[in-house]
């Protein structure tokens, strides 16, 4: 299916209200199309699972970041299961996943859970979204260590931030629970947030997508005396991590 379909779809019969069948979001309210693993309860099971152990299956009042929230699948799962005295904050700098993120989130009337339309990053400013043209898939990213922009890789200007800014200012709590799946850029968003991250030692979540990221995401949380255990190992190459989603535990 090319992006001009599935842009289309997307926009018609792919905002017809459906719920999710099971898994770590039963019950919330959803749109149809596309990313239909979501509403049927398929997608990423094993990382479904784990955030079901999260504080031993009670996680109410939790604050919780999501970082590459995409639709806001997990963080939809989040805001139910910290319900109204927790907080849930959501991160997506693609436009395109951003309105449907915020969509589930008025569907579901999650007051305690705050969408921004920008990048976690370690710096506060502006940085440039490679799309390759196609808004519509989850891998458009910030620049790789090393990757530059071009003519082809349609490059979309978005706002980036040290979440540490958010804390410090009294808009978000510190987090108990973080995920981070921001397409190879984990490394600078764990780097704004590694203040917040030494106060509340959080459990975290990472999928890891290239050897800096995951270097950049050990040099940080090693020494804070973090230990990881996979949720996902990578097929190809598990001695990389890479392509893998790990549980790091304080």
């Amino acid at each position: 299916m090319n992006a001009g379909v599935r842009r289309l779809l997307g926009s018609t019969v792919g905002l017809l209200p459906t719920r999710i069948r099971r898994g770590v979001a039963k019950g919330a309210r959803w749109t149809l199309f596309p990313w239909s693993s979501y509403w049927r309860g398929s997608y990423e099971p094993a990382v479904q699972r784990a955030l079901c152990d999260l504080g031993q299956g009670d996680i109410r009042g939790w604050s919780c970041w999501d970082l590459g929230a995409h639709f806001g699948f997990y963080s939809t799962a989040l805001a139910l299961r910290v319900g109204p005295t927790g907080q849930v904050a959501a991160f997506e700098p693609n436009p395109l996943s951003f309105e449907r993120l915020e969509r589930h989130r008025r569907m579901n009337g999650f007051d305690w859970m705050k969408a921004y339309p920008l990048a976690a990053s370690d710096q506060t400013g502006f940085s440039e979204l490679l799309t390759y043209g196609d808004l519509a898939t989850t891998s458009t990213h910030l620049k790789y260590d090393g990757e530059g922009s071009s003519e082809s890789s349609m490059p979309l200007a978005i706002r980036t931030l040290r979440l540490d800014e958010l804390v410090e200012r009294g808009e978000l709590r510190p987090p108990q629970f973080v995920k981070i799946d921001v397409e190879g850029h984990g490394h600078r968003a764990l780097e704004g947030m590694k203040r917040a991250v030494a106060g509340s030692r959080p459990s975290i979540i990472v999928a890891f997508h290239s050897q800096p990221e995951v270097s950049g995401v050990l040099g940080i949380l090693e020494p804070m005396g973090y230990h990881w255990k996979p949720i996902v190992e990578p097929l190809s190459r598990p001695e990389s991590m890479i392509d893998g989603d790990y549980l790091f535990s304080p």
